[in-house]
């Protein structure tokens, strides 16, 4: 297993030269441009060939897919453009029209326009539904590069008479001549939102353009090469002769912010992630390099490639990198669930907050690193990292919609967060000491904090101003929760009391003050009629929220009582105690505790209903997970793996989440700064969980690997560890879906574990 790298998939082996590759929209297929004009299209699920495209009469120069993934068009060298069906691998049209060689195309936003720019000095547009041919540039010397703006109404030509012009789609007549280069354009961009244009200009740097006006804002003059990030906000550049750099410039200011140094020789190609925090690259020194555009280090050298890497590229959903060499291969390396990625992806610091926004299937971490990262829950990669927060970060929360997150800090302040973008939309200050919690009111315009000066605030989402100061606790006040008609919130603290506030109003309704200790915990009822509070004096009490009485005393902990929750239906209470390490069921009607639940040695702190509601997580310090059938109280699973034990008295820890319901899973998170993803199957009374995968510290090493009689090896890595050299046939039985097969009948290897991944064990 001779240089074996974690995170490397089977490579692509051709008997020609490979010029290029690109994936699909939606990644489900791999196109492969070889010489001679043959076109391999793969599957990216098993990396099997499907089709070959071949017909057009010389080398195809470009590849392009149709935004929604289903066709590919091809230009050539014999003058033609062709589209074909990826489903069928079918030849749907052949172009002809031009009168030199075709070297570059390209599909418009909306798939229903496909652009070409030829040797003859055309550019052409081609309708897809009726096949009409247009003119929309010519006379202007040689073109040498063309892009589309997102919405699709401009397409920018750049020229060999060193102007850029913009024409509009629909019409095909020129909008504007942007004037200024004074070489020839060698390639053109638009930023995300298409406000602004990068333009390069042979031997002489790049020009950033406002598209509304035509004004020039800045003059980057030692660009060479540039390629601009998702956001729009920054252009990374290397020199195409005698250049092992990559510089990275900031596109408002205009100033170079940042270098990444470590080639040995020439790059020859740079790309961003589709999230826009890493950067992949390659060229003469044969490596592939990954990284991490933030702090700019570079976390991984991928190497394999016996000659020079010219091409690289990441998957659409960035899990995936490809890179294409002289070596007639392509090297693929999953990167999302990670393996080579070694991108310092993991927390710092204890993961304080976990939740997961379903319309998204995504992840948000928080934790006392002073960062908040978004995560893509199936791939483990990690979309957004967000900063900001000068201190320990205490808890999260996703709006209603799911379209925002706010989060609170010791650093006294508030933010909220664009999910989409990973932007700071506000920073809500006004507190003036540690805010503990924040909250969505059920309506999504108000957010409730709590802090440390004793006071509890209502935001307005719109426009970040403080609405109400909620004033009465005594001491800081920790927890605050809307109910769930948002029209009443409740607040705790150290006082030992909790607090019903009438948010229209402010004032402070009921105060309940039966509690002989401090209160760790409280929550609504489903129905919103009752809240539960949970005290060090050992008992959880049920209030009436209308009249502020004690409605009922759960009596049974030995210690104090940190956690409660209800059960998705409202008949059932469960709470624990982070001392006396028990987890208890309390039936609603009758008061009674039905299951005492004893197993954690040690501090628990969290415990979650399934959204089920059929079994109950506890979660305790040490990284020991338990599953419990809530019918009968039996622990149906249990996991225990080696962390950093949480420091004592951390309550607010809110390190445990499940998913959806469809599919349960549930989400971790340790103070050595790891995030895990559980996937659960309940088989009659047996349930079963695997991990999906984990941002942690991991790399794998593997030598001398015998793979003889193994159950449950994927047929990729079959065929990679078959390239590495490992020995024997392994067991390929079908597995079923969803389930982890649990023996493994002969594996020969030596494993070392060091350093920063996340990685995928499914």
């Amino acid at each position: 297993m001779k240089d074996v790298q974690f995170g490397e998939l089977p490579f692509l082996k051709f008997n020609r030269a490979v010029y290029s590759c690109m994936y699909s929209p939606d990644g489900s297929t791999f196109t492969v441009d070889l010489s001679g004009g043959n076109i391999d299209v793969f599957a990216t699920s098993n990396w099997e060939k499907t089709w070959r495209l071949n017909g057009h009469g010389n080398n195809v120069t470009s590849i392009g897919y149709s935004p929604n993934g289903d066709r590919i068009v091809l230009c050539s060298n014999d003058s033609t453009m062709r589209i074909w069906d990826v489903a069928t691998g079918e030849c749907l049209y052949i172009f002809i029209g031009h009168t030199d060689w075709v070297v570059g195309t390209a599909f418009s936003p909306k798939g229903n326009v496909v652009a070409s720019e030829s040797h003859d000095g055309t550019a052409r547009l081609w309708d897809l539904e009726t096949g009409d041919c247009h003119y929309f540039a010519s006379g202007c010397g040689y073109i040498y590069t063309m892009a589309f703006s997102p919405k699709g109404d401009t397409i920018a030509v750049g020229s060999g008479d060193c102007r850029v012009r913009l024409f509009d789609v629909a019409s095909r007549e020129c909008r504007s001549i942007l004037i200024g280069h004074t070489s020839w354009i060698t390639s053109i961009a638009f930023s995300t939102q298409g406000e602004r244009l990068i333009s390069v200009g042979f031997n002489e740097g790049a020009r950033v353009w406002e598209v509304t006006t035509g004004t020039c804002q800045h003059i980057l003059r030692k660009i060479e090469s540039p390629v601009i990030s998702p956001r729009g906000n920054q252009i990374a550049s290397y020199r195409d002769w005698g250049g092992n750099e990559i510089d990275l410039w900031d596109i408002e200011t205009g100033l170079c912010v940042r270098r990444l140094s470590g080639h040995d020789r020439d790059i020859l190609s740079v790309v961003y992630s589709p999230q826009g925090d890493q950067i992949v690259s390659g060229g003469y020194d044969n490596t592939v390099r990954l990284w991490d555009v933030e702090t700019g280090e570079c976390r991984h050298t991928m190497t394999g490639h016996t000659s020079y890497v010219k091409m690289v590229m990441f998957s659409p959903k960035g899990d995936h990198i490809a890179s294409v060499s002289n070596d007639m291969t392509v090297r693929l390396w999953n990167v999302g669930s990670g393996a080579s990625r070694k991108i310092p992806n993991h927390h710092r610091g204890d993961v304080t907050g976990l939740e997961y926004s379903r319309k998204r299937n995504q992840i948000a971490s928080s934790s006392f690193d002073s960062t908040i990262r978004l995560w893509d829950a199936e791939t483990g990669v990690c979309i957004h990292p967000l900063t900001g927060h000068s201190g320990y970060v205490n808890k999260i929360a996703y709006s209603p919609d799911e379209d925002q997150l706010v989060t609170c800090c010791r650093d006294r302040t508030i933010r909220l967060w664009n999910v989409e973008s990973g932007a700071c939309r506000l920073i809500l200050t006004g507190h003036t000491s540690e805010v503990n919690d924040a909250e969505f009111s059920p309506q999504g315009n108000q957010i409730a904090s709590a802090g440390d000066d004793k006071t509890v605030r209502l935001w307005s989402v719109e426009t970040g101003g403080c609405q109400r100061i909620l004033a009465g606790h005594s001491r800081g006040v920790w927890v605050v929760k809307y109910s769930p008609q948002g029209n009443q919130v409740a607040s705790t603290g150290y006082d030992g009391t909790v607090r019903l506030w009438d948010v229209q109003t402010g004032d402070c309704q009921h105060t309940l003050i039966d509690h002989s200790g401090s209160i760790e915990s409280i929550v609504y009822s489903p129905d919103g009629n009752q809240i539960a509070s949970a005290s060090n004096d050992t008992t959880v009490r049920l209030w009436d929220v209308k009249t502020g009485e004690c409605s009922n005393i759960f009596i049974g902990h030995q210690l104090g009582a940190t956690h409660v929750v209800y059960s998705s239906r409202g008949d059932q209470v469960a709470s624990a105690s982070c001392y006396d390490k028990t987890v208890r069921l309390w039936d609603m009607e009758s008061g009674e505790c039905r299951h005492t639940l004893v197993g954690h040695e040690k501090d628990i702190y969290a415990i979650a209903y399934s959204p089920s509601g059929n079994l109950i997580a506890s979660w305790s310090n040490g990284g020991e997970v338990r599953l419990w059938d809530v019918e009968t109280g039996d622990c149906c699973w249990k996991f225990s793996y080696e962390t950093t034990p949480q420091a004592v008295g951390s309550f607010l820890l809110h390190n445990f989440a499940w998913m959806s319901s469809e599919s349960p899973s549930f989400i971790t998170g340790d103070r050595d700064g790891s995030v895990r993803v559980w996937d659960v199957v309940v088989e009659g009374d047996q349930c079963r969980v695997r991990m999906r995968w984990r941002s942690t510290n991991g790399q794998l090493g593997l030598e001398d690997a015998c793979v003889q009689d193994v159950q449950g090896l994927s047929y990729l890595n079959k065929r990679l560890l078959k390239q590495r050299g490992a020995t024997g046939e392994p067991n390929l039985r079908q597995r079923e879906t969803g389930k982890k097969v649990m023996s493994v009948a002969s594996v020969v290897s030596r494993l070392k574990s060091s350093s920063t991944d996340t990685e995928a064990l499914s």
